[in-house]
């Protein structure tokens, strides 16, 4: 992706369950990375996507039709180049625990 193109994508649900399937939608519809999610409060959970402006567009609109059939979508959003300062507010990721079966 180059650097000039890239997007930020936000699906905000209420409730965990339209988040996920939100998630899971984006991230097979469109070549996006998947950046992480917060939980507001009140039941209020944020995911948001990153890549390419016209891959962004087509994931969070299949996440939030994905959203809509089990929950409650809140609001939908996409930020072609945001500004590097945003980088400030978005959430870190977190280190992937690795589970293994027994």
């Amino acid at each position: 992706m180059a650097e000039g193109t890239i997007a930020l994508g936000m699906i905000e649900t209420r409730g965990l369950i339209a988040a996920i399937e939100a998630a899971d939608a984006m991230v097979k519809a469109a070549n996006v990375r998947l950046i992480g999610q917060e939980r507001i409060g009140s039941g209020f959970v944020t995911v948001m996507v990153r890549g390419d402006v016209g891959a962004v567009k087509a994931a969070t609109d299949a996440g939030a039709a994905a959203a809509q059939r089990v929950g409650e979508l809140v609001a939908v959003h996409v930020i072609p180049r945001p500004h590097g300062d945003t980088e400030m507010i978005l959430p870190k990721p977190a280190a992937v625990k690795e589970v293994k079966g027994k």
